[in-house]
C-alpha cells in the first residue's frame, strides 16, 4: 500500500514537470528543427523518456536542465538518422515566418514597420540555418531559451569556454550575414 502512494505521489509530481517546463522544451524544439510536428514527437518523446527515467533523476541539475538536455540529445539522435532529408524536411514542414516573427515582440505600429520585421525574422532565421550544429544549439539556448552561459554549458555538456566561443561565432556568423542582405 505505501508503495501504490509513493507511485501516485511521483506520477503527481512528475505530472508538475510536464506542466511547468513542457512549453519551454517545445518551444526549444521548435526553434530549434522549426517542424511542429517534429518538435511536438521530440516533446513527447523527451517527456517519455524523462518519465521513465523519473526515479533516478539525482537532482544534480535542475529538471529544467535535465529536460533540455533529454531534448537536444533526442534531437540530435533524430538528425544523425535523417542527416540528408534534414534541410529539405525544414524547408517543406517549417513553420510559416508570419508565425514565427509573432513569437517576437514588437512595438512596431505600422504595417510596413511590421513588414520589416518579419523580413528580419525570415533573415535571422536563414542566417541561424548555416550554422553549424553546436553554433545553432548554443545560440537558439541563449536567444530563444533566453538560458546563460552557464546553463548552456550544463545542458549541452560543453564547458562555458566552449560556449562562449560557439555562441560568438555564431554571433559574428548571423551578423555578417545580416549585413551583407541589407
Amino acid at each position: 500500500m505505501a508503495n501504490a502512494t509513493a507511485e501516485v505521489i511521483a506520477a503527481q509530481e512528475f505530472d508538475g514537470v510536464v506542466a511547468s517546463h513542457r512549453a519551454q522544451i517545445f518551444r526549444f524544439l521548435l526553434a530549434s528543427t522549426r517542424d511542429v510536428d517534429l518538435a511536438e514527437t521530440l516533446t513527447q518523446d523527451c517527456f517519455l523518456k524523462a518519465h521513465r527515467n523519473w526515479s533516478s533523476f539525482r537532482g544534480e541539475s535542475s529538471v529544467l536542465t535535465w529536460l533540455m538536455r533529454i531534448a537536444i540529445n533526442l534531437q540530435k539522435d533524430h538528425w544523425r538518422n535523417r542527416r540528408l532529408q534534414f534541410w529539405r524536411q525544414t524547408r517543406t514542414n517549417a513553420v510559416d515566418l508570419d508565425e514565427a516573427s509573432e513569437w517576437l515582440p514588437s512595438g512596431e505600429r505600422t504595417a510596413e514597420q511590421r513588414m520589416l520585421a518579419k523580413e528580419q525574422v525570415a533573415h535571422v532565421w536563414r542566417s541561424v540555418e548555416n550554422l553549424s550544429e553546436r553554433q545553432r544549439t548554443v545560440f537558439l539556448l541563449r536567444y530563444v531559451e533566453e538560458l546563460d552561459l552557464k546553463e548552456i554549458a550544463d545542458v549541452t555538456g560543453m564547458g562555458e569556454g566552449t560556449v562562449k566561443a560557439h555562441l560568438s561565432r555564431a554571433l559574428a556568423r548571423v551578423r555578417r550575414e545580416l549585413g551583407e542582405k541589407r
